[in-house]
């Protein structure tokens, strides 16, 4: 089975809580129009967007956080022959 994309995710779970798209938005202070682009993978959410989505969806803000960062790096990344040793370095840096 294939994973739903970050904006997909995001919509499936709006939706399973019957929360309208209008109260996310506002939520996240940006119109319907550019919330509904984030859930077709049409435009990136913000990093920053990150926490006040985990509350109004009520989800995890730490799992939220590390399923955006995954598949941005992921569809940014996928296919370099280096990444896993660029991943390795970063993990490196923030260590110290």
């Amino acid at each position: 089975m294939k994973s739903l994309t970050f904006g997909a995710y995001i919509k499936e779970v709006r939706m399973s809580k019957n929360i309208p798209q209008r109260k996310v938005a506002h939520h996240l202070d940006i119109d319907t129009s550019t919330l509904s682009k984030i859930e077709l993978g049409q435009r990136q959410l913000n990093l920053n967007m990150i926490k006040k989505l985990s509350e109004i969806l009520e989800l995890d803000y730490k799992k939220l956080q590390v399923k955006f960062i995954t598949e941005n790096i992921t569809t940014e990344y996928h296919g370099q022959p280096y990444l896993k040793q660029a991943l390795n370095r970063v993990i490196k840096k923030i260590k110290k």
